[in-house]
């Protein structure tokens, strides 16, 4: 079978694929009264990672599902970074996965058995990395790829980390450099260099492990991941869950140096248009800004980093678990503070 490239199936790549905010929020509506559900501790009410259940006094089930179009053209590689995309969102929520289901939408009149079972194994290969099998899944024959995960996880109760818990006075820890969506495009125009494929897949198949190590850390207040909706995206979501403001200084916000002459020639998926028509309105970014910044900002991420709200007193043991775990670019990037809803770039 003659098959052509991965990322030529698809209209669009990795969580580059999300429907933009503003138009997935008016679909689903606002929740207005919490479902009557006690043990149910984290549902859609603040768009966080996960789904929480409560199980008894010591454990809480973490439940997720994440699944997206091919970003690469490497069957093997798109498998990794769809199962370590879905797999963080159990350790954004300070779990520790257990288990996790097959998504599988294959056009299977274009794509060999071959190529769908080494998409398979590198879904399998990050599992067995992460310590979970696959336990089963769903497969149909659709006209675009589609690969990713049901994932389950493990929690204490009192040390969920969910996005809506941030302080005022709080400090913002970032822990994957952005540039990933960035770097896709430039793929998808065949312009990406070998060192930029090679950082493209290195950032984007390293599990956010330390999620688990920072649960215990009751400095810890709030945790994310970055993805679709960009780092200005997702820190508004944390913004909103916690009724604070936030301040980002853009110089300290960790890049992927691949991606930062990319991004300067204004390269980047079409994600990033809509998550600043999405949201644009609650961010101030400072004047004297360039526009490639302010569009670096909002980068659709695929596998990105954890964004942390820390109290100033842990800062330090948090960097240190970053570090430990080879999140090298890891780095204090701004605050919380008193205010409405908003993020200044400054």
């Amino acid at each position: 079978m003659d098959e052509i490239k991965l990322t030529r199936l698809s209209h669009g790549g990795g969580c580059g694929c999300k429907i933009a905010p503003a138009l997935l929020q008016e679909i689903l509506g606002v929740a207005k009264e919490k479902l009557p559900f006690p043990d149910l501790m984290v549902g859609t009410e603040t768009s966080d990672d996960a789904a929480v259940y409560r199980l008894n006094d010591e454990q809480a089930i973490i439940a997720t599902t994440d699944f997206f179009m091919p970003i690469v053209d490497d069957p093997f590689d798109f498998g990794r970074i769809a199962a370590t995309n879905a797999i963080s969102d159990i350790y954004a929520m300070g779990g520790t996965p257990i288990m996790a289901l097959a998504i599988v939408g294959m056009p299977i009149d274009k794509l060999s058995p071959e190529t769908i079972r080494k998409i398979l194994q590198g879904g399998e290969a990050v599992c067995r990395d992460a310590g979970i099998p696959i336990a089963g899944g769903h497969s149909i024959d659709s006209q675009e790829p589609i690969y990713g995960l049901v994932a389950l996880g493990l929690v204490h109760p009192k040390m969920v980390k969910k996005n809506s818990a941030a302080r005022d006075g709080d400090v913002l820890i970032l822990g994957k450099g952005l540039g990933v969506g960035v770097l896709a495009a430039a793929l998808k125009k065949e312009i990406l260099s070998d060192a930029g494929y090679q950082q493209l897949i290195a950032t984007t198949t390293k599990l956010n492990k330390v999620g688990s190590a920072l649960a215990p850390i009751s400095g810890v207040h709030a945790l994310t991941d970055v993805t679709g909706f960009g780092l200005l995206g997702h820190l508004l979501e944390i913004c909103r869950g916690s009724g604070l403001s936030a301040d980002v200084m853009f110089d300290q916000v960790p890049v992927l140096s691949e991606a930062l002459p990319l991004a300067q020639q204004g390269i980047g998926p079409g994600a990033i248009g809509r998550n600043l028509a999405s949201y644009g309105h609650a961010v101030d970014f400072a004047p004297q800004l360039d526009e490639w910044k302010q569009r670096l900002m909002a980068d659709a991420q695929t596998s990105g980093g954890l964004l942390v709200a820390v109290a100033p007193e842990s800062v330090d043991e948090v960097l240190k678990h970053f570090r430990e775990t080879g999140f090298t670019q890891a780095a204090v990037i701004g605050k919380m503070k008193q205010g409405a809803a908003r993020v200044a770039v400054l």
